[in-house]
């Protein structure tokens, strides 16, 4: 009985011990980040926001400076340089908090806007913050519930199971013994939202009239795409819904689970969903040891995430291993639906026209169907695009389908987009985002996957059920065809004559670039500019020798080496012309 006892009161001992350990953790992690703490003043967040953004732009107002680069300016040096401000972004974002953290979560989705070193770096942004107080959990349920904690759980594990930045989720039992876990929202969250949203959107307008940045990119879209989907993941009652409508997609599957979701638990900051355990589909050792087939679990993620895109338009956004899990069946387990995305429902017919451009390797066909997909953004100046296109279905797309490689795909197309006139909307960066996650997990679990040669019989149904819909799709397609060249000849001589009209009255302009005449027109610029800091410099010299002669030693001394600037200026502009020259 006393051996009892001392066991039970040593066992007793170690909880308290790891309680405090634990609770002293957080409270050192907590102090860590201002923005965490209760005392946080709105002048203060907006300090750090400012300050950060003036660091940023000073970084990459440097790497476009080649004498800042020790031995001179190397494309190495360069890449090497953004790697080092790589990892300085996603520590700044992280220490500035939720807002930022989800703000690079999906900048990491946008290879088209960034240079891969930043991608690359912003892709391992977690979210590692502190957890909030067990006090804050019941007062946000409480009050957004109108129960006691008593009355609506049986029992509630103070201790959350995971932390993120929008919120945590705590294990807990309902009065009717049903196992669930609630997700609380982290409190003031929305307060931060208004204040951090209201910046983002100053820096937006900066970069998008910026001479160099602002060209060819809509940062103001790209904002409005990023409150919308912060504001959405704000919105318990939307993610709740968006489980529900994920669950009925898959109802006719026994191999997908989805939490349900207790209504009667939930609020706009709660979100009650059944328990369902399982084991983290990139836990490798864990799957072994439950005796489950990796091959076919990598088959069966791939598949499950081409039904979401293909059959159903509503897809999960963000399926990262850790919002995947595989029950002991063997089935997969879907979390975390605050992010998802849809896709129109004519989306078949379209991706036809995508199928038989590619197969035909008619850029103007993929462009005008990647465009009807929402994949492209149409812009005033479509040419770039085109040429991209057509670049890539000339030179990438000489292998087999089922050979093809999604993350080389992505990366040549982001490749070809960065630094150019056009950008993928948010919806297609998620789908590129999402193919490559699930390849880079189904290699992890099978080295020999390739999502590509599972995708190609949901291709190959594509077409058979479009078959099936319009009689025989390739004479459809060989019909249509020959309408719109015989379209296009007979009405050639009436545009002929629309455009002579068009000449006549003046309402059609040329623009002709000559080269020679940009050459001169820039060396003439730049002329005008030496002459402006010789006569600086000349001035500066001739004030600085009079105030030497009447004894002003010091003051002349100053203005002398004021008089060293537009001298620079001078002799960097003298270099640039014959550099310029030696070009034609």
């Amino acid at each position: 009985m006393s051996a009892l006892s001392s066991n039970a009161k040593s066992s007793l001992v170690k909880k308290q011990g790891a309680s405090a350990s634990r609770k002293r953790t957080q409270l050192e992690t907590a102090t860590k980040y201002r923005w965490n703490r209760e005392n946080y003043s709105i002048s203060r967040r907006r300090i750090d926001i400012w300050r950060f953004v003036a660091s940023l732009l000073f970084r990459f107002w440097r790497n476009g400076k080649k004498w800042t680069y020790k031995g001179g300016f190397t494309q190495e040096k360069l890449d090497a340089r953004r790697k080092i401000q790589a990892v300085w972004i996603r520590e700044n974002l992280l220490n500035l908090g939720p807002t930022f953290i989800k703000v690079g979560q999906l900048f990491s989705t946008r290879a088209d806007l960034f240079p891969v070193e930043y991608v690359e770096e912003l892709s391992k942004l977690q979210d590692e913050v502190p957890a909030f107080t067990y006090e804050q959990v019941s007062k946000t349920i409480e009050k957004d519930l109108g129960k006691p904690l008593s009355r609506l759980f049986h029992n509630f594990d103070p201790v959350p199971i995971a932390a993120a930045s929008l919120g945590q989720v705590h294990k807990a039992k309902l009065h009717s013994g049903e196992e669930v876990v609630v997700k609380i929202q982290r409190p003031g969250l929305k307060q931060l939202f208004t204040i951090d949203l209201a910046i983002l959107k100053k820096i937006a307008y900066y970069f998008q009239n910026h001479p160099k940045w602002g060209k060819g990119r809509d940062w103001i879209g790209i904002y409005e795409e990023c409150c919308k989907i912060l504001w959405e993941e704000t919105d318990y009652l939307n993610e709740g819904q968006n489980a529900d409508t994920f669950r009925r997609n898959f109802r006719g599957e026994n191999w997908v689970k989805v939490p349900r979701v207790y209504w009667r638990y939930t609020s706009p900051r709660v979100l009650t969903l059944e328990y369902l355990p399982g084991i983290k589909i990139s836990h490798y050792e864990g799957l072994e040891a439950a005796g489950l087939d990796r091959r076919l679990l990598a088959r069966l993620g791939a598949k499950a995430y081409l039904c979401q895109l293909l059959n159903d338009g509503f897809f999960h956004a963000d399926p990262h291993p850790g919002n995947i899990a595989v029950d002991t069946d063997g089935s997969l387990i879907f979390y975390d639906f605050g992010m998802m995305g849809r896709i129109n429902t004519n989306v078949r017919q379209k991706l036809m026209d995508t199928l038989f451009g590619i197969a035909q390797k008619d850029g103007d066909r993929v462009v005008s169907s990647l465009i009807a997909l929402g994949a492209l953004s149409a812009t005033s100046d479509m040419g770039p695009v085109r040429r991209s296109v057509q670049f890539m279905l000339d030179n990438f797309m000489d292998k087999p389908f089922e050979e093809q490689s999604i993350a080389a795909i992505s990366d040549d197309l982001y490749e070809m987009a960065y630094d150019q006139p056009f950008r993928f909307p948010a919806t297609f960066t998620f789908v590129m985002r999402a193919f490559s996650t699930l390849e880079g997990v189904g290699k992890g679990l099978d080295p020999d996957f390739n999502f590509m040669e599972v995708a190609q019989p949901f291709a190959l149904d594509l077409v058979a059920d479009l078959d099936g819909e319009t009689g025989n799709s390739i004479i459809d397609e060989l019909t249509r065809q020959a309408t719109q060249v015989s379209n296009t000849a007979l009405s050639l001589p009436r545009r002929i004559d629309d455009t002579i009209e068009k000449l006549d009255r003046g309402d059609i302009r040329l623009r002709v670039r000559s080269v020679e005449s940009d050459r001169l027109l820039r060396r003439l610029g730049m002329m005008q500019m030496a002459t402006n800091y010789s006569v600086f410099c000349s001035a500066l010299v001739i004030c600085g020798t009079l105030l030497f002669i009447n004894g002003y030693m010091k003051i002349a001394i100053a203005v002398m080496m004021l008089g060293l600037v537009p001298g620079w200026g001078f002799i960097r502009l003298l270099r640039r012309i014959n550099r310029l020259d030696k070009m034609f």
